[in-house]
């Protein structure tokens, strides 16, 4: 497998800003590859299967599976956890590689948003270029958990708990953008990353 020369992986922990951050690439014209929604979507493909593994309780009445309910038994365990990644991973990896190669033709920058970028093996699993942290202290990152997905403290901390701590991420990470302030500074400290990305081409 070659080396992904325009892709940079962009990671952080849960309630960084990652999506914020998404968002805002967007406006200035870069494209993404979301990690989760293929997630979404491998999960629906490969529901038999993970319904096998976690029991009928996951399943609503339509024949869905739960995310709600899945995510509480596999965030409140590592067992669990890596139950659901063996069933997931290799089709996640796969499809994320797949759309990254087709990137790669149109020779211009993209981001491939991969929450758990260095938790399922970092530039081993994903030949990126550069890797991007979006730093937020974790009392921060609570406190909007909390809010947007309406979860306890508990719950939150049991997520954020399960992910590599975010100091360790931002040591194994290339480039760092802080999100301790308001829109407006996490806008500016984008666009002054951005500003940089040419001297990074090859």
């Amino acid at each position: 497998m070659g080396e992904l020369r325009y892709a940079i992986a962009l990671t952080g922990s849960i309630g960084s800003g990652k999506s914020t951050l998404v968002s805002f690439l967007s406006l200035y014209g870069y494209e993404s590859i979301c990690a989760d929604s293929i997630a979404h979507k491998m999960l629906d493909e490969n529901a038999a299967e993970v319904i096998e593994a976690f029991g009928d309780s996951i399943v609503e009445e339509n024949g869905k599976i739960n995310r709600k309910k899945l995510g509480k038994i596999v965030f409140s365990s590592s067992k669990e956890r890596e139950k659901l990644q063996n069933i997931l991973h290799s089709s996640i990896q796969a499809e994320i590689l797949a759309q990254a190669w087709r990137l790669e033709e149109k020779g211009v920058w993209y981001f491939l948003d991969i929450p758990l970028f260095f938790e399922v093996g970092g530039k081993e699993a994903y030949p990126v270029v550069r890797s991007l942290v979006v730093y937020t202290p974790k009392d921060k990152a609570i406190a909007r958990i909390i809010k947007r997905d309406n979860l306890s403290l508990n719950e939150t901390t049991a997520r954020l708990d399960a992910q590599m701590p975010i100091e360790e991420k931002c040591r194994l990470a290339d480039d760092i953008i802080g999100n301790d302030g308001d829109l407006r500074s996490l806008q500016q400290r984008l666009e002054s990353y951005l500003q940089s990305l040419p001297s990074y081409r090859r």
